[in-house]
C-alpha cells in the first residue's frame, strides 16, 4: 500500500487537483468523494482504474457516448429502511426509480457495447440488478409522481366515489350560480375562490338570502362571498373521501417500503456504482482538458516521462494564453538520482514538482500530460521536502524542520521510494549543512531509492559525478541574455551564474570582482567551468542545428537535381530514338523511290517484286537485331560511367592521403616550444584546456579545472604563456 503524507500532498498541490476534479463531477456525492482521492493500494488496482479512464475518455471523443449518468443520492433513504416500520415519501421512491433507472441504462450500455468498454464492462458485472424494485415502484406511481388509482382495489373505490363527489359539488354549484345570478344577487365577478373552495360572489345587501356558509368579504365589503348550502354538504363527503384517500396512500406507501427494504443492499450498490461511473467520468474530462494520455505501466523500476507538462501550470497558461514547456525526465535504475543545479527561477522546482504530482496522478487512476510512450513505475512510498518549512506552531526554523525531515526519510527512504527535495541542504552554513546533505545523499543511494534534487551546493554536484548510478542535470540558460529556455538537461551540472546575474541586475562590476577575491580560488574555477561547458554546448547545439538546417536543405536540393536530370535524360532518348526512327524512314524511303525510278524506266514486274522482298526481309532482320545492340551499347555505358566513377574517388582519395602527409611533415617540422609551469596546454589533437601545475623530466602535471591528470611532456600542445 502506498504511503504518502498530507504535507507531500500539499508539496505537490495534489490537493488543486483534486478541487479541479471534484468542479467536473455531475453529482454533488461525486464531488465530495473526488476531494478524497488518494492513489491506490496496489499497482493491479491503479491500473484498471487507469484503462477504465481511458475507455471513457474514448467515449467521449467517439460516437457511443456513455449514457447519462446524474442521479439524486438515496443515502437519507437508506438508513431509513434501516428504522422499523418507517415510511418513504413519493419523492425518496422517485429518487430510488432514477437511481434504478440509470444503473440499467448504463449496465444494459456496457453490455451492448463490451468489446469496446472491456474494464467498464467488467466493472459493471460486479453489479447485481434486479428489476423487482423498478417495476414495483412503476406498478403504483405513475410518471407524475402520483399514486395510481389501481393501486389497490380500495383506492380505485374511493377515486371513483371522488371522481362522482366533485361532479355532484360542480353541478350544485352551478345551480344555485344559475338561480341567484337570475335573481341580481351576484355582483359582476359572480363568483370566486377561497380556500381552494368554489364561492358566489354576493352583494353584500342580499347575503341573508342566499343560503349557505359565509367564507369571507371583499376590501370595500360591498360582497360577501358563500358557499351554496347544497355544494357544502357535498364538499363536506367529499373531504370524507379525501381523508379515506390519505389513510390508503399512507397504507400504500408503507407496503412499498417493507417491499424495499430487502433491496437495501442493491440499492446501496446501484449508488455507489453511479458515484464511481462519475469520478471516471470526471477524470476522463479532466484528460481531455490536459491532453492527457495513459502512459506504458511497468513492474520495473523504471521512470521515463516524454515531454511531461505540470497539468496546474499548463492549464494556467492555457487560460492565459501562455506557452508551456514541457520536460523529458528518466529515473532508472542505472540513474536513478538525479542533481539539478543552476540559476534560480529557471524551472528547477517546477521540473521537481511535475514528476512527482505526474507520479500521483497516475497511481490515483489518472492519465497524465505526456508523450504516449512515457513508461511509468509505481512506488510504495512518495517523500517530498519543497518550500519554506518554518513552523511556527511548533517553534522550528527552516533547517530544524529539514533536519526532521531528514529525519523521516532516513526511517523511511528504501528501494521502492521516490524522494524529492527542493534546495536539498540550504537552511545553515553551506560548508557544514553541504556535508550533512552530502551524507544524507549517499544513505538515500546506497539503499536503492530514486529521486531528484535541486541544489546550488558543489559538493553534491561533485558528489552527482563520482557516484555510478547519480546524475548531474541543469536547467538550460541563454548565454547573452541570462533568461531562462525551461528545458532540462542531463549528464552536466549547472553554474548558479551569480557573479552574472548580479552584473545583469546593475550591481558595480568592481564590487563583483572584490566579492570573487573573497572566494576560494578553487570554487571559482570550478563554477567558471561549468560555466564555460555549458557555454560551449550552447555553441555546438547551435552550430548542430545549423548543420542539420544546411543538411536537409542540401537533401532537398539534390533530390530536385536528381528529378531534373531524370526528366533530361528522358526527353533526350526520346529526341535520340525520334530521330533515329525518322532517319530510317528517310533511308528507305531513299531506296523505295531508286526502286520506283528503276521499273519507271525498264517496265519489269519481276525484277521489281524480287527487289521490293528484298527490302522487307532487310527490315524485319533489323527488327530482331536492334534490341540485342541496344541491350550492349547500354551494358557498355554503365561499365564505361562505373570505372569514371572509380577514377573520380581514387583521385580524391589520393588528394586527402597526400593532405594529411603534408599536415605531419608541417607538425614535425614545427619548432617546439619549452614548456614551463603555468602554461596553458592542450592534448595534441584534444580539446579541452588546462595549466601546467608542475614539470618533473619528461611529465607534466596539467590542471583542468575539475580535475589534475599525469600527462607526457611530448604529448603537449602549446597554447599561451602565463603573463607575468
Amino acid at each position: 500500500m502506498i504511503k504518502i503524507t498530507p504535507k507531500s500532498l500539499q508539496d505537490l498541490e495534489f490537493n488543486t487537483v483534486r478541487k479541479h476534479l471534484a468542479t467536473l463531477c455531475v453529482t454533488e456525492t461525486a464531488s465530495e468523494r473526488a476531494l478524497e482521492i488518494i492513489p491506490f493500494s496496489t499497482f493491479e488496482e491503479a491500473k484498471i482504474a487507469l484503462l477504465e479512464v481511458q475507455e471513457y475518455q474514448a467515449s467521449l471523443n467517439g460516437d457511443n457516448r456513455i449514457p447519462n449518468h446524474g442521479f439524486d443520492a438515496i443515502f437519507r433513504e437508506l438508513k431509513l429502511f434501516q428504522v422499523e416500520n418507517s415510511m418513504l415519501e413519493i419523492s425518496s421512491f422517485r429518487k430510488i426509480l432514477g437511481v434504478t433507472e440509470t444503473t440499467y441504462a448504463i449496465l444494459n450500455f456496457f453490455t451492448k457495447f463490451k468489446e469496446f468498454y472491456v474494464s467498464l464492462y467488467a466493472k459493471s458485472l460486479e453489479v447485481p440488478f434486479t428489476n423487482a424494485i423498478g417495476n414495483e415502484i412503476k406498478s403504483i406511481i405513475d410518471k407524475y409522481g402520483e399514486i395510481k388509482d389501481n393501486a389497490t382495489p380500495g383506492l380505485a373505490n374511493i377515486r371513483r366515489a371522488m371522481h362522482g363527489m366533485k361532479g355532484k359539488i360542480n353541478a350544485s354549484f352551478m345551480s344555485a350560480l344559475s338561480q341567484y345570478n337570475g335573481l341580481d344577487y351576484l355582483d359582476e365577478i359572480r363568483e370566486s375562490f377561497i380556500d381552494n373552495r368554489r364561492v358566489l360572489a354576493v352583494k353584500a345587501m342580499y347575503r341573508k338570502k342566499v343560503k349557505g356558509a359565509l367564507m369571507g368579504t371583499s376590501k370595500t365589503g360591498s360582497i360577501v362571498f358563500i358557499e351554496p348550502e347544497a355544494t357544502l354538504n357535498y364538499t363536506r363527503e367529499l373531504n370524507n373521501l379525501l381523508f379515506e384517500e390519505n389513510e390508503e396512500i399512507v397504507k400504500i406507501l408503507k407496503e412499498l417500503t417493507n417491499f424495499m427494504r430487502p433491496y437495501k443492499e442493491e440499492l446501496t450498490t446501484y449508488q455507489e456504482f453511479l458515484i464511481a461511473i462519475d469520478i471516471i467520468a470526471a477524470k476522463a474530462k479532466f484528460a481531455n482538458q490536459l491532453n492527457a494520455v495513459l502512459p506504458i505501466l511497468t513492474k520495473n523500476r523504471t521512470l521515463h516521462i516524454i515531454d511531461a507538462y505540470h497539468p496546474i501550470l499548463y492549464l494556467s497558461n492555457l487560460k492565459n494564453k501562455e506557452k508551456t514547456y514541457p520536460q523529458t525526465i528518466a529515473l532508472i535504475p542505472e540513474k536513478r538520482i538525479i542533481v539539478i543545479s543552476g540559476p534560480n527561477a529557471g524551472g528547477k522546482s517546477i521540473t521537481l514538482k511535475t514528476v512527482g504530482l505526474l507520479q500521483l496522478m497516475i497511481q490515483s487512476g489518472m492519465l497524465i500530460p505526456v508523450k504516449p510512450q512515457s513508461e511509468v513505475c509505481f512506488f510504495d512510498r512518495i517523500l517530498t521536502d519543497i518550500g519554506d518549512n518554518q513552523s511556527i506552531e511548533n517553534h522550528l526554523s527552516t533547517y530544524s524542520y529539514r533536519l526532521k525531515m531528514m529525519n523521516y526519510f532516513l526511517k523511511k527512504c528504501n528501494k521502492k521510494t521516490l524522494f524529492l527535495i527542493d534546495e536539498f541542504g540550504t537552511g545553515s552554513d553551506p560548508e557544514l549543512g553541504g556535508a550533512l546533505a552530502e551524507t544524507f545523499l549517499e544513505v538515500f543511494y546506497e539503499r536503492e531509492a530514486f529521486g531528484i534534487i535541486t541544489t546550488h551546493y558543489t559538493n553534491l554536484k561533485m558528489l552527482a559525478n563520482e557516484l555510478p548510478h547519480a546524475i548531474n542535470a541543469n536547467m538550460m540558460f541563454n548565454q547573452n541574455t541570462l533568461e531562462p529556455l525551461y528545458k532540462l538537461h542531463l549528464g552536466e551540472a549547472g553554474s548558479s551564474f551569480t557573479f552574472e546575474v548580479a552584473q545583469k541586475n546593475g550591481i558595480p562590476y568592481r564590487l563583483i570582482n572584490r566579492s570573487k577575491k573573497k572566494i576560494e580560488r578553487s570554487k571559482l574555477r570550478f563554477d567558471k567551468s561549468i560555466s564555460d561547458l555549458q557555454k560551449e554546448r550552447s555553441k555546438l547545439q547551435k552550430t548542430s542545428e545549423t548543420l542539420k538546417t544546411e543538411e536537409q536543405k542540401a537533401k532537398a536540393e539534390s533530390k530536385l537535381l536528381e528529378e531534373i536530370n531524370l526528366k533530361i535524360q528522358h526527353k533526350l532518348e526520346s529526341y535520340q530514338e525520334l530521330y533515329d526512327s525518322n532517319q530510317r524512314l528517310i533511308h528507305l524511303g531513299k531506296k523505295i523511290d531508286v526502286l520506283a525510278e528503276s521499273y519507271f524506266n525498264n517496265k519489269r514486274k519481276k525484277l521489281l517484286l524480287d527487289e521490293f522482298l528484298k527490302i522487307v526481309t532487310i527490315e524485319n532482320s533489323k527488327k530482331t537485331i536492334q534490341p540485342l545492340k541496344e541491350k550492349k551499347a547500354i551494358k557498355a555505358k554503365k561499365i564505361s560511367i562505373e570505372k569514371e566513377v572509380e577514377q573520380k574517388v581514387s583521385v580524391i582519395r589520393e588528394k586527402k592521403r597526400e593532405g594529411k602527409e603534408t599536415q605531419k611533415n608541417e607538425a614535425e617540422n614545427k619548432p617546439k616550444v619549452q614548456l614551463k609551469i603555468g602554461d596553458k596546454v592542450r592534448m595534441i589533437d584534444g580539446k579541452a584546456t588546462g595549466t601546467i601545475d608542475s614539470l618533473e623530466k619528461d611529465k607534466a602535471i596539467v590542471n583542468y579545472g575539475i580535475f589534475t591528470t599525469n600527462v607526457k611532456v611530448d604529448a603537449l600542445e602549446f597554447l599561451e604563456r602565463k603573463k607575468k
